[in-house]
């Protein structure tokens, strides 16, 4: 198989497609669940902690001068990023546990039974009970 088959028959399969629409609709999703919270869900709560913009919110360690920017510890935006994450966390929770719901419980196969003699557990493949010497 030449290297240009061997790259088209990676590229092409379903797992990795999958991952990479993921990924994309994961990146669009963060745009709006960053805009929900800087432009909908912040402002309103900035008004009622008293006129509070959020993305602004920082403590200056050293101001500017002429040649450098001033050093901020912009804990206004950390607030913002929390309550991204935290919405984000929240729905691929609702969803993970939407999907869980309509999928069929995983089949656990016995790996031990309990000896009819001792009701002590043994591998199920087991001929003979190591605990009180039954065989099968």
């Amino acid at each position: 198989m030449s290297f240009i088959q061997e790259f088209k028959a990676f590229a092409l399969r379903g797992s990795l497609v999958d991952l990479a629409i993921g990924v994309i609709i994961g990146a669009a999703f963060g745009k709006i669940v960053n805009s929900l919270v800087n432009d909908i869900i912040m402002p309103p709560i900035g008004v009622l902690l008293g006129g509070v913009d959020f993305s602004s919110l920082a403590i200056s360690i050293h101001p500017a001068t002429l040649t450098n920017p001033a050093v901020l510890i912009k804990y206004g935006a950390f607030i913002n990023t929390v309550v991204d994450f935290s919405i984000v966390a929240f729905i691929i929770f609702m969803v993970i546990k939407g999907m869980n719901k309509l999928l069929p419980p995983p089949v656990v196969e016995a790996i031990t039974m309990d000896c009819p003699e001792c009701l002590m557990p043994i591998p199920i493949k087991a001929k003979k009970c190591g605990h009180c010497q039954t065989k099968f």
